[in-house]
């Protein structure tokens, strides 16, 4: 079907963005002058506050735009519940606002200013967000696709451990009376977060193979229930 078409055509973009904007950040990492930024201890956003920032904003535009495309066909299709697309608008204005409001430079000003506190809120705010968005849209999704289903699940899950390292090794830190940032490897850990949940994201917008699509419409015809169905009375009462 033409849509069907249209549809992947969007899925298929908004990965592009993803994988174009993740790029870019990887680039900041070989480029000077942020070659110079350690990947073991420094966070992504100390990209943007160089000469590179251009880069960085590009990189998280990209990002928050195929986010955008993505879970807006997922939500026109009926394959993403309203408490997800909430999430993932979250995320996505997330992103908009760490471009808006840069990292706080603590080697100018050792007192956080408020466009520093915004930065910091908007990047936890967004990783907090964007899994809960897959966990709670990945059985709609995925109606009749279940590896599909578990790979997006299980990279939402790895998303939180990674959250629960770093949230662990801060409050060990703290409690034991070290600087946090220097306790662990916290740009590593935030790396690896960020790209596994990527992943996460992109799993979930691509599109279904069309092996996997040619059952939903028999699926259909039997009498089976439809994906915004999944879990109601409805599709229950239709087996």
């Amino acid at each position: 079907m033409a849509s069907d078409r249209h549809s992947n055509k969007v899925a298929v973009a908004a990965v592009v963005a993803l994988v174009v904007g993740a790029a870019l950040v990887l680039l900041l990492q070989v480029i000077p002058p942020t070659d110079e930024i350690s990947a073991l201890d420094t966070t992504l956003s100390e990209y943007g506050t160089g000469r590179n920032k251009w880069i960085f904003n590009l990189a998280l535009i990209l990002l928050a735009t195929g986010s955008v495309a993505g879970l807006a066909m997922l939500l026109r299709e009926g394959r993403l519940p309203v408490p997800a697309a909430a999430l993932g608008a979250v995320w996505s204005v997330g992103l908009l606002v760490i471009v808006a409001f840069a990292k706080h430079d603590w080697r100018i000003d050792p007192t956080m200013d408020a466009a520093g506190m915004a930065h910091r809120a908007a990047s936890i705010v967004a990783f907090v967000c964007l899994p809960l968005a897959v966990l709670a849209s990945v059985r709609r999704a995925f109606p009749y696709a279940p590896r599909r289903r578990l790979t997006a699940r299980l990279l939402a899950i790895a998303s939180f451990a990674w959250i629960t390292v770093i949230v662990g090794a801060i409050v060990v830190a703290i409690r034991t009376g070290h600087d946090w940032w220097l306790s662990t490897p916290y740009g590593l850990e935030e790396r690896g977060l960020a790209l596994t949940e990527l992943l996460a994201l992109a799993v979930l917008i691509l599109p279904v193979c069309d092996r996997v699509a040619r059952v939903r419409p028999a699926a259909r015809t039997r009498g089976g229930p439809r994906p915004h169905q999944l879990g109601t009375r409805e599709g229950r009462s239709a087996h």
